[in-house]
């Protein structure tokens, strides 16, 4: 069983960076994939980008357009998403998610998921 636990989120303002952080525990975290989804209030869930286990390719969801960045470190059974420029379309909850299927990261259907942490993006 893995558990996630996301931290980071706050309020900033419009071209500001953020990093999220998520905090792994359980077994054998290295092979799983990891993600990041958001949910803007009142809309369904957006995927924003993925990291594969031991490889680390990773995937973006269109609208990133080269400002968020995910990463993860294996010793730290940590995974992150830096947000750069941020925009106050920006805000929404950001969720942490994670999966040893293999094709989680391509079919973006994730097992686990974290409480999410709030990203506030001011004009």
């Amino acid at each position: 069983q893995v558990q996630l636990e996301e931290s980071g989120g706050k309020s900033v303002q419009a071209g500001d960076s953020l990093r999220l952080s998520c905090a792994a525990s359980g077994p054998a975290f290295n092979d799983y994939g990891m993600a990041w989804f958001r949910q803007v209030a009142g809309k369904d869930l957006e995927f924003v980008a993925a990291i594969s286990g031991i490889s680390t390719r990773t995937w973006y969801a269109d609208f990133v357009r080269g400002r968020f960045t995910i990463s993860r470190d294996h010793a730290k059974n940590a995974g992150y998403l830096q947000l750069n420029s941020l925009q106050p379309e920006d805000t929404a909850v950001y969720y942490c998610a994670a999966d040893n299927n293999p094709r989680a990261v391509l079919d973006r259907r994730f097992s686990y998921w974290g409480q999410g942490t709030q990203v506030t993006v001011s004009s």
